[in-house]
């Protein structure tokens, strides 16, 4: 089965750092895509950034560019968003999610539990 295990959320002040990560196993790595949404209360959910574990190109939604980086360690199946500069608007449950090829669609096969972020002004 496939499984997608997020951590690393917690509560930071603005300006502060986080780093997420997102612990994959029961697929083969190299076929899928993989990345990050989010959802805060009340909002719909958004697509933050993914990553084609094979070529390691990346996507990042035009809110966090600049701020967060996605990387991946095709060793241990994980992949990892790090967040600086951090905002209260990036106040959020975030949840890792994948999907079979190359490019992470609006709706992944498989999600994560979520790790919920905190940001206080």
């Amino acid at each position: 089965d496939v499984q997608l295990q997020a951590f690393g959320g917690g509560l930071v002040q603005a300006g502060g750092s986080l780093r997420l990560s997102c612990a994959a196993s029961g697929f083969s790595w190299n076929d899928y895509a993989i990345g990050w949404f989010r959802q805060a209360p009340g909002k719909e959910r958004e697509g933050v950034s993914c990553i084609d574990v094979n070529n390691g190109s990346t996507y990042y939604d035009d809110s966090v560019k600049g701020r967060f980086t996605i990387s991946k360690d095709n060793a241990k199946k994980m992949v990892y968003l790090q967040m600086n500069s951090l905002k209260p608007e990036d106040s959020a449950v975030y949840y890792c999610a994948s999907n079979p090829g190359r490019i992470l669609t609006s709706t992944p096969n498989y999600w994560g539990q979520g790790t919920l972020v905190t940001v206080s002004s």
